[in-house]
């Protein structure tokens, strides 16, 4: 029995790789297209592409994602997203999670040399290259140019994978000070099903089922200074860590094995 599931998922994994590839051709055109009207019409242009090519794939993957609110969610509003990075498929739970408002992703740089995804890849979000304080410097740069142009702006303060079993990983400081230094809000995500539908581990690890995210109230920046970041950064990793806790989700365990 144990084979016969092990060769499902591997075909599973397959027949959605194939139908990611086919609609990644099919939107490329467009992507193209969108690119040559500037990073800012054209940029929002390719999220809602994205937008459609999330909604498009989950139905086939027999994936059904819903959002959860624990208080109303004001989508007039700019914020820095923050969220739990915990697998490969997170961007395209962004794409269900945030809806109505346009956003901007911090990515890593090397995805961006994948073909073809990459092109999407590279016009769609803002690539931190973590190889040097200056190319991270970088990168913070050109966050805050995108919130003084009205979007929000999506960051994984994890910056790699939490491949533990604690609910997150230490954060970096950079998406804190940049809410910070902009004065903008900042607005936990969680991710709890990620990890169960796609594992960092193995590509094959692919399974179909629930995608849930949760929205946890904003929190304040206002009137705090750089001096504050590591309060800030601790703050808004405890609140995670203790609603992870809360909601069950499936990688945390007692201990690390």
């Amino acid at each position: 029995m144990k084979k016969i599931l092990s060769l499902f998922q591997v075909l599973y994994t397959i027949y959605a790789f194939l139908l990611f590839t086919a609609f990644l051709l099919l939107i490329f055109p467009l992507v193209l297209a969108a690119s040559l009207f500037g990073k800012l019409k054209g940029g929002n242009f390719i999220y809602m592409l994205c937008q459609l090519w999330a909604d498009t794939l989950f139905p086939f993957f027999l994936m059904h994602h819903t959002n959860y609110f624990e208080v109303p969610h004001d989508r007039n509003r700019q914020y820095v997203f923050v969220f739990n990075h915990i697998s490969f498929i997170d961007i395209p739970i962004i794409m269900k999670a945030i809806r109505k408002q346009h956003f901007r992703i911090l990515g890593k740089a090397e995805l961006g040399k994948v073909p073809i995804f990459g092109f999407l890849y590279r016009k769609a979000v803002v690539m931190v290259d973590r190889s040097s304080p200056a190319n991270r410097a970088q990168s913070v740069r050109q966050l805050k140019s995108v919130i003084s142009k009205g979007i929000s702006v999506v960051i994984s303060p994890e910056g790699t994978f939490n491949m533990t079993h604690h609910p997150l990983k230490e954060f970096y400081d950079g998406a804190f000070r940049v809410a910070i230094e902009t004065q903008t809000p900042i607005k936990p995500i969680l991710f709890l099903d990620a990890w169960d539908r796609l594992r960092y581990d193995s590509i094959f690890s692919l399974t179909p089922g629930r995608s849930r995210a949760v929205y946890l109230d904003e929190i304040s920046v206002k009137g705090l200074t750089l001096d504050d970041t590591k309060m800030l950064k601790e703050k808004v990793y405890k609140i995670m860590e203790e609603k992870l806790i809360h909601y069950k989700a499936g990688w945390i365990k007692p201990t690390d094995s």
